[in-house]
């Protein structure tokens, strides 16, 4: 369902059975994992204009890897990450 690359890839699938007998299939919610057990690859310092995508793209290579940087420094709201300027923001080392 998801692609490899996705933050939901390993989610488990459950299935929720409705009084008519009807199934519905979702996906699992996902946890912020613990940041303190990430190994940190750099740490980056927010400047004025930048975004999430941009500052990912330039140390993971993948803009779109962006929930990454979310999970190495415990944000659920994206944008929190970019809205101070001089924040230090840890960019963890990817998981194979």
């Amino acid at each position: 369902m998801f692609d490899y690359t996705s933050r939901y890839y390993l989610l488990e699938t459950a299935v929720f059975s409705v009084g008519d007998g009807r199934e519905i299939r979702y996906t699992r919610r996902r946890f912020l994992p613990p940041a303190d057990g990430m190994s940190q690859l750099a740490e980056v310092t927010v400047t004025e204009g930048d975004r999430l995508d941009v500052i990912t793209f330039r140390a993971l290579g993948d803009a779109q890897h962006f929930w990454r940087v979310c999970d190495a420094n415990n944000a659920m709201n994206p944008f929190d990450l970019t809205i101070e300027i001089g924040r230090r923001l840890r960019i963890a080392t990817p998981e194979t």
